[in-house]
């Protein structure tokens, strides 16, 4: 909202929620989002036509696009507990919006949903019209938190899906016509709503697929003394393949590829498609194995006990540039070392304390964790250093320094292979990598 805010200076856009203390944030020096570029672009149109309000139903009256972007997450309660997307957040806004709308609205799914949702919202908003018409686009987000703003400013494709029907192409040519403000025309592809629906599942499982692909690679790599990124490399020159969402890792996180999968996978069975409900499941099962693998192998290499030993934990984001710890790895792999009664001290340049504990289910007087104000007061002392984000400020560190402040012999495991091993096993540590046999 903030992008098209930015970019379509004729547009006003008002970004609503219930949360006071998240509008708050949104209207203070300090964004409650860490994103790069993401600070500019909204000091560059807050208070212009950008605005952050909780007067949710003056917004969605005087509005004549609403976009639903509330959260869909992975349900924990009866049918499809486990798999199926939770919409009861999607159906609370859809009843709002038909309950204070006072003419036609286009209502625009943004959040994540699974394939024939528009149908219930349009059934909802029609059984609570009072001769209002309104049109249901579907139009999914593929940008990466990390680098959002970029694939904001520049994207692959904006995908609007809507009814084939002469209201229905109007509703799409008039959200076409927004992002047609900066988007070459060519970029914009129009379908029915529920090839949009599906199409963003299917772009998250597909990238999600090619991470658990080259991490099932990296096991075996490690077991026959091959070196993943250069199988990575090899077959990523195949212009078939392409060398995308080939680094291998501690495994994937983040709010979307589980949670995404998971709805695949509970629509595959609903829908009556169990095989392929198998496949995709696969993909999660060989995420998971990759994060227990990686503590594993921590544990077997330090003597097969991390008991009462340091362990010093260098990012706790599920991926740089970002402060989103949704399913990040390093929760897993942490909370898989407390259970061996390991010490983790951890550090992450933008993932505040409370957001750790919370994630880690710890209060202050835990003795298994400590939270760090940098990486060589969290290494200090240290049995062994994990690298579970790819942080560009780990590469700059002074390994040597650290090495001497350690316990010996010094262990270094890096999940993201953004280290140069030979380098540090010349400084004196027994360092190894994902899939570097």
């Amino acid at each position: 909202m903030a992008m098209i805010a930015h970019k379509c200076a004729d547009h006003t856009v008002t970004v609503v929620d219930i949360n006071q203390a998240r509008i708050d944030a949104w209207n203070s020096a300090e964004l409650p989002i860490y994103e790069p570029g993401l600070d500019e672009v909204v000091q560059a149109a807050r208070g212009k036509n950008l605005f952050f309000s909780t007067d949710v139903d003056t917004a969605i009256r005087e509005a004549e696009i609403v976009f639903i972007s509330v959260n869909t997450p992975t349900k924990t309660y009866g049918v499809g507990a486990g798999r199926a997307a939770d919409l009861r957040f999607i159906e609370k806004c859809a009843r709002k919006i038909a309950e204070v709308s006072e003419g036609d609205k286009i209502v625009v799914e943004k959040s994540t949903l699974p394939v024939r949702t528009a149908e219930s919202i349009k059934r909802i908003l029609e059984a609570n019209s009072k001769e209002r018409n309104f049109q249901i686009l579907s139009n999914p987000e593929f940008l990466a938190e990390g680098t959002a703003i970029a694939d904001l400013q520049n994207p692959d494709r904006v995908l609007i899906g809507g009814d084939q029907t002469p209201a229905g192409l109007a509703a799409i040519q008039k959200l076409v016509d927004v992002y047609a403000g900066w988007v070459p025309r060519e970029k914009i592809l129009t379908t029915n709503v529920w090839s949009s629906e599906l199409s963003k599942l299917t772009a998250n499982a597909f990238l999600a697929q090619r991470i658990s692909s080259i991490n099932a690679i990296s096991a075996l790599c490690e077991a026959t003394g091959a070196n993943v990124d250069e199988v990575a490399n090899a077959i990523g020159t195949d212009s078939r393949i392409g060398p995308k969402f080939l680094k291998s890792s501690v495994g994937f996180g983040g709010s979307c590829f589980q949670k995404d999968i998971l709805n695949l996978v509970y629509l595959c069975d609903h829908f009556g498609v169990p095989e392929a409900a198998t496949y995709w499941n696969g993909v999660i099962a060989m995420n998971d194995f990759q994060k227990h693998r990686f503590a594993r192998r921590v544990v077997s290499t330090l003597f097969n006990t991390v008991s009462d030993k340091k362990i010093a934990v260098l990012g706790f984001a599920f991926k740089k540039d970002t402060n989103d710890t949704r399913e990040s790895a390093a929760i897993y792999i942490c909370q898989d070392l407390i259970d061996e009664q390991a010490n983790v001290a951890i550090y992450d340049p933008k993932v505040t304390a409370k957001q750790i504990r919370q994630d880690l289910k710890v209060d202050e007087q835990n003795p298994h964790v400590t939270i760090c104000e940098d990486a060589y007061e969290a290494t200090k002392d240290a049995h062994a250093i994990l690298i579970l984000t790819e942080w560009d400020e780990f590469k700059a560190l002074d390994y040597k320094r650290i090495y001497d402040k350690m316990q010996l012999p010094a262990f270094l495991f890096d999940g993201r292979n953004l280290l140069d091993l030979e380098q540090l096993n010349q400084i004196g540590f027994e360092a190894s990598g994902i899939g570097r046999g």
